[in-house]
């Protein structure tokens, strides 16, 4: 049985690229965004899409020539929190969550964007 579609809604991604085909501009929209009616501006985009047939992720990772890394640091430590999180809403599994957030503690700590615990 599948849930009938109430509303839809539009997400724009827009990305610049050199001669060369590396991206040096990225923005994106959201039709239904309560910030901003325009498009932001950002230097990295992670996108994945489960295949419902395959069983396979397709993933798209993008990041202009501009990117610094200690900003792709804090951008990789903020992705992998918020992963963890995301994983342990959808199911519930505190075990891996608190194990994947621990990693982030030890990334974070690594890359040096929060203090080391001692």
């Amino acid at each position: 049985m599948t849930n009938p579609i109430a509303k839809t809604s539009i997400l724009t991604v827009k990305v610049g690229l050199d001669q060369a085909g590396i991206p040096v501009h990225i923005e994106w929209h959201s039709e239904d965004s309560p910030e901003t009616k325009e498009p932001v501006d950002c230097k990295a985009m992670l996108l994945s899409f489960f295949n419902a047939q395959t069983k396979e992720t397709m993933k798209l990772d993008l990041w202009t020539k501009d990117m610094q890394v200690d900003e792709m640091d804090r951008f990789i430590f903020q992705t992998i929190r918020a992963m963890a999180d995301t994983y342990f809403k959808a199911t519930q599994n505190n075990k891996l969550a608190a194990d994947m957030q621990r990693f982030v503690q030890y990334f974070g700590e690594q890359t040096e964007i929060i203090p080391r615990q001692q």
